[in-house]
């Protein structure tokens, strides 16, 4: 009786060969999923416990996200900045039923402006916090109008403090006695600094807004039934937060940081784990095919399709199941590492754990196993349905005529990745890179689909200058032609691995080259003074007075949202100026295209590319998004060249200030001058050293692309040298029979390189083709300009295609000549 699971075993064990390529690729593919997943789940299940308000139980916030569209097209973007509340939610959570008090909490930069007090910036708050935070005085009275607390000084002293409201002295009336990190934002760790209520919401330049409500319950009254009074009371004005939830009101940046994680994990995630599955189920597809003379003799013997399908099922259970949980293990360390670099680089914060479950890991390794037993059966289906009698005729030659399903998908593909990339070509900015995100995948399931077709030409053509050089050379040319098929398993991957990398890195350098330019040709100032967590608010003023400056601007570094085409807002640099449009003019070159540049408050000039993707010009309207959130519709004035490389967004400062956390002024950017006559306003940069630490900013932000393209390039590097060693391994007979004819090891070697040679340039040819497609149109909507590819890296990643084709060719090569005799 025929026992196919028996013979699955058999297969396994006297085979090893096909199964241990197919073991490494599944578990390449689970280690990608698991990773990506780990990540995903990590930024849905991110938290950071209350610090600041761990005694209060109930937290009420803004929403922190700009929402826009109706209906199925609703979305949201996670506004820039912190979003506030109205100061009369306060006297609303503080009447619903439960409540014994609602305080309100505020928190901003003062920076000290006198001789004497304390030095560098203070974290300030309004007393009121005290309530639940539990600050309490060793010295002194709490503050009144005029007067402040401070962690360490004398009562009655006077302290000059400057703060977004404007420089004022104030008289210390009580001192706490210790300095307590405070973790709201902005800093934690620094000197604090308490006002009165009424004057720390004036002084915080948002005035009548606050950062967040804490309420205190009555005695008996339980954390959920007071957030659910609280909701009823604020409505959709506020939203309500207990638990571990609180922190994420405390920090922002762990908003922020769950976009990070789930966008890793679930955007790169879903493209990475498309890409492993697929080309694990490729290398499955492969090593089944190398067996259609073993089904075709079952077949001969009567053996059924069901019992041939069951057979590739069986296998599949015993080799997937091992390689999703080897591939597992590796994974997690991925996940972890990539976490870490996370953490370092400060996109995530420290107090943010990795979260590892058992969901990532059996998806990834029932994704591995779902898309084993899918590539097998549909390798396996010609084989088991064949006439016994046609089955061994069929298994001894290849196949030359193409699937009727999978043709007609792969021109399909390639016509949508051709459509893609026109479309693409028509937009400017994000739309532009969203657009020709879809060219890559489509292209290169185009080349999968239609990967015997593919090989055949690419081995037509380029299997021409081979039949000049040398009897080797040329019979590799007519092996790649005869076998197209097997040549489409090692093309594939090669090609992936070319074109994902080509387009992550590339795009980045491309971005980078005009961004460069930019603020090269465009930084006209000859100093430029940084200060933490910025400059006081005369400093301007003094900048302008000191000798031999001609020109001084502040700048107030920031982002808002702005609308795109398709109804979507993106953020974009902004940056507010404190100063005249001339003054400006003198210290940095907008390369103004339209119109003419106007600082005037409700008036504003945008980058180009920006407004030609808003589809507005000079005169129109701009329904952008403060820092905040805030709603505004300021009128463009001038549209400019150089948005990329100095701000997308150019304003008045004062329509900024007032919807950013921090707003003193970022940087300070004066024509003339001397260092030294600067240096007592901040840190003074010369116009390279800006530039060079703006690229270090670039280089941060490109990092995240270059760790992607090192992933898929990787697994894809790894997947193409496995297949190569697995299409090696099976020619065994096929080597020993041209050294039975005659041919030498050299020979024989030497044709194997050439036929390596002929995979890695198709396979470099056709990533650069698709690489190309992508980044072309891309690049011309970003930044217009085409893409910048650097020879060295590009070298580098071609020539590691081809060491790694020609190894991978040669050494089992070399193994399969070790003996003479023909192998079954």
């Amino acid at each position: 009786m025929f026992l196919p699971n028996g013979l699955a075993r058999a297969a396994v064990r006297f085979r090893p060969s096909g199964f241990v390529g197919t073991f490494v690729a599944l578990a390449m593919a689970a280690l990608i999923v698991s990773a990506c997943g780990i990540l995903l789940e990590t930024g849905l299940r991110a938290a950071v416990p209350p610090d600041r308000y761990a005694a209060a139980p109930v937290v009420a916030a803004a929403d922190q996200k700009a929402h826009y569209g109706h209906g199925d097209s609703a979305a949201s973007e996670p506004v820039p900045d912190r979003a506030r509340l109205d100061t009369s939610l306060v006297d609303r959570a503080a009447s619903a039923p439960g409540v014994r008090t609602a305080v309100a909490d505020v928190t901003f930069w003062a920076l000290p402006a006198g001789a004497k007090g304390p030095r560098g910036p203070l974290t300030a708050h309004n007393w009121a916090s005290t309530t639940f935070t539990g600050e309490r005085l060793t010295a002194g009275r709490a503050p009144g109008p005029g007067e402040v607390v401070l962690t360490r000084g004398t009562v009655g002293d006077r302290v000059t403090l400057a703060t977004p409201d404007g420089t004022r002295t104030y008289r210390v009336s009580g001192t706490t006695g210790g300095d307590r990190a405070a973790d709201g934002e902005p800093g934690t760790g620094h000197p604090t600094v308490w006002f009165a209520d009424a004057e720390a919401v004036q002084r915080s330049g948002h005035p009548g807004r606050v950062d967040a409500i804490a309420v205190l319950p009555e005695p008996g009254v339980t954390t959920a039934a007071l957030a659910s009074q609280v909701a009823r009371a604020l409505g959709d004005r506020a939203e309500v937060h207990t638990g571990d939830d609180r922190g994420t009101v405390e920090d922002p940046a762990l908003g922020m940081a769950k976009e990070n994680l789930t966008g890793i994990g679930g955007s790169f995630g879903g493209i990475a784990a498309v890409v492993a599955v697929f080309t694990a189920a490729g290398t499955v597809a492969l090593a089944v095919g190398q067996r259609a003379r073993e089904f075709a003799l079952l077949r001969a013997v009567g053996a059924t399709p069901r019992q041939i399908r069951r057979t590739i099922a069986t296998e599949t259970l015993l080799v997937a199941p091992l390689a999703g949980v080897a591939g597992c293990l590796p994974g997690i360390a991925l996940a972890a590492w990539w976490f870490g670099q996370l953490k370092d680089k400060g996109a995530v914060p420290e107090a943010v754990d990795l979260s590892v479950s058992w969901i990532p890991l059996v998806s990834a390794a029932g994704a591995v196993l779902v898309g084993a037993l899918g590539a097998g059966y549909m390798a396996a289906h010609r084989s088991s349905r064949v006439k016994p009698g046609q089955a061994l005729s069929e298994a001894s030659v290849e196949r030359l005529r193409f699937g009727w399903i999978r043709t007609p998908l792969g021109l399909a593909a390639a016509a949508g990745g051709f459509v893609c990339a026109g479309l693409s070509a028509s937009l400017t900015g994000e739309d532009a890179a969203n657009a020709a995100l879809g060219i890559v995948m489509l292209f290169m399931l185009a080349v999968a689909l239609l990967g015997p077709l593919v090989a055949r030409l690419c081995a037509a053509l380029f299997g021409l200058p081979l039949r000049g050089a040398g009897a080797s050379a040329s019979l590799a040319a007519a092996n790649s032609r005869t076998n197209a098929r097997r040549l489409a398993s090692a093309i594939t991957p090669i090609v992936l691995a070319m074109a994902f990398s080509s387009v992550l890195v590339f795009m980045h350098t491309s971005e980078d080259r005009v961004t460069a330019r930019q603020q090269r040709e465009g930084i006209l100032a000859d100093h430029i003074v940084t200060g933490d967590p910025g400059l006081a608010p005369d400093a301007v003023r003094k900048a302008g007075r000191a000798p031999e400056v001609t020109a001084a601007v502040g700048l107030l570094r920031t982002s808002v949202l702005v609308p795109a085409s398709g109804g979507v807002i993106v953020p974009a640099s902004a940056q507010g100026v404190t100063g005249s449009a001339r003054a400006l003019a003198a210290v940095q070159d907008l390369d103004v295209e339209r119109g003419r540049l106007s600082l005037a408050s409700g008036e504003v000039a945008v980058d180009a590319a920006l407004a030609d993707n808003a589809g507005l010009a000079v005169g129109d309207r701009l329904p952008l998004r403060l820092p905040d959130g805030t709603r505004t519709e300021p009128r463009i004035t001038a549209t400019y060249g150089r948005g990329l490389g100095l701000s997308q967004v150019t304003m008045n400062r004062a329509d900024l200030a007032t919807h950013v956390t921090t707003a003193f002024d970022t940087e300070l950017w004066t024509k003339g001058g001397t260092a030294a006559g600067l240096r007592s306003l901040g840190t003074v940069l010369d116009r390279a050293d800006h530039t060079t630490a703006q690229s270090v900013d670039r280089e941060l932000n490109a990092w995240a692309n270059t760790v992607m393209a090192a992933v898929l390039g990787g697994f894809a590097a790894v997947a193409a040298v496995n297949t190569l060693v697995m299409t090696v391994l099976d020619r065994r007979r096929e080597l020993g029979t041209l050294r039975l004819i005659g041919s030498t090891r050299r020979q024989v070697l030497r044709m194997v390189r050439w036929e390596a040679l002929l995979v890695a340039l198709a396979g470099i040819v056709l990533g650069t083709a698709i690489a190309l497609a992508t980044l072309v149109p891309m690049m011309k909507g970003l930044t217009g300009e085409g893409p910048y590819i650097p020879p060295l890296v590009y070298g580098a990643f071609a020539g590691t295609i081809v060491v790694l084709g020609l190894t991978a060719a040669t050494l089992p090569a070399r193994a399969a000549l070790r003996s003479d005799t023909l192998d079954e």
